[in-house]
């Protein structure tokens, strides 16, 4: 059996005279498709679960969201520039802009049944731009054969943690000092942050 949450029912009747039929509409909609959701608030908004986040709702000023952990999942991928609100179901002003009844339910039980199957979500994980070496970075290195052997074998990731380093020194003291530094480090095959790894 469900959980219902006593703050999701706070949540509607503080939402705006225009949500809180589509709030509770959705709700009862989750609770029919799925008897075992469990109710609680998640990032200040209503959230439903079952086996794993399934749902989350809210409500703006000028309208109500509703959308799946597994959204691509459930409704596919947006097309390019859509832009709806945050909600797969899109910008919610009435009970009638949501999806009839029936169709919802199919969608909560498909969302719920990929929960239960232990289906993932794949992160796609966007690769961070190069980071250009610093000029004076670059001049030391070429003038330290073992340290630019070092710094080539190094990690992106700890490349970039010099590079920012040295990149974000304001004045040419303090980036000389950061440079002659560095290049003792990196000459050691040591990364910028070695004092804190263990």
């Amino acid at each position: 059996m469900g959980t219902r949450d006593p703050r999701i029912d706070a949540y509607i009747a503080k939402s705006a005279d225009f949500a809180q039929p589509i709030l509770t509409q959705i709700r009862e909609t989750i609770h029919a498709a799925c008897p075992e959701v469990e109710e609680s608030i998640k990032w200040s908004m209503p959230a439903f679960s079952h086996h794993g986040p399934l749902m989350n709702m809210a409500a703006f000023k000028a309208h109500a969201t509703a959308g799946f952990w597994k959204g691509e999942l459930v409704m596919g991928r947006r097309p390019e520039g859509d832009e709806r609100a945050m909600g797969h179901l899109g910008r919610l002003t009435s009970v009638k802009d949501l999806p009839p009844k029936k169709e919802l339910i199919a969608l909560i039980r498909k969302a719920a049944k990929l929960n239960e199957e232990g289906v993932k979500v794949e992160k796609k994980k966007a690769p961070r731009p190069e980071l250009p070496v610093p000029p004076e970075l670059a001049a030391a290195l070429a003038k330290n054969k073992k340290a630019q052997a070092a710094f080539k074998a190094m990690p992106p990731s700890h490349q970039r943690e010099y590079n920012e380093w040295i990149g974000e020194a304001k004045r040419e003291e303090t980036r000389a000092a950061r440079v002659k530094q560095a290049i003792e480090w990196i000459a050691e095959g040591k990364s910028r942050n070695w004092k804190y790894q263990k």
